[in-house]
């Protein structure tokens, strides 16, 4: 991960409290926890890059911050940049708030429903998720934004192929595999509407 000084000691604060806070909110699974930085941190800041010069993101099914606060660190320094992230579990949107707070990050937590929370956002270039549903389901929730012009990128296993190839068939969607630089395995969904101009992808250098 090629960042400043500042934006690396915000990092280590992010997992400094995710440490302190799993042992009682249990917030990623146990085994993953010794390899937080290559499991977690930098396979959520992976996308960062493939979102180009984008400023507003919005993850869903957020979690522990995965990838949605860590994009939020690291575009901490972008100018107006933000991050709306989106988890309707308490105990996690109370850790989640506790690491903006601690690190600057500029993001919003919403603690409520996917569904209620969507039709509220606007101008959303960036569409996020990582571990939470089958393909079908995450453009199901983001079928507003995505056909709006946002640009979907999710987080995928060695599932990936499977789940693409039933939303590959329909015509108004242009899907795309790229590798994950973390897992050898896992892939990175790359979705947009067909017809649509996704915001910044002229100067994505993974444009399709």
């Amino acid at each position: 991960m090629d960042v400043s000084r500042e934006t690396a000691a915000r990092f280590d604060v992010y997992v400094e409290l995710l440490q302190r806070w799993q042992g009682v909110k249990n917030l990623v699974g146990a085994a993953t926890l010794p390899e937080v930085w290559t499991r977690h941190v930098a396979d959520s800041f992976q996308l960062v890059g493939l979102g180009g010069a984008a400023c507003r993101w919005a993850d869903i099914g957020s979690g522990a911050g995965f990838p949605g606060l860590v994009i939020g660190i690291a575009l901490r320094e972008r100018p107006n940049a933000h991050v709306h992230l989106i988890e309707a579990n308490n105990r996690k949107a109370a850790f989640l708030r506790e690491v903006a707070r601690e690190t600057g990050a500029p993001v919003t937590v919403h603690a409520r429903r996917i569904e209620d929370v969507i039709p509220e956002l606007d101008n959303i270039e960036v569409l996020t998720a990582r571990a939470l549903a089958p393909l079908p389901q995450l453009l199901l929730w983001g079928k507003r934004l995505i056909e709006a012009g946002t640009l979907g990128l999710f987080l995928k296993g060695g599932d990936a192929e499977h789940e693409s190839a039933t939303v590959r068939d329909d015509p108004a969607y242009a899907v795309e595999l790229l590798p994950s630089l973390t897992q050898a395995e896992a892939r990175i969904v790359r979705i947009k509407a067909v017809g649509t101009s996704v915001v910044n992808e002229a100067r994505s250098g993974h444009a399709g």
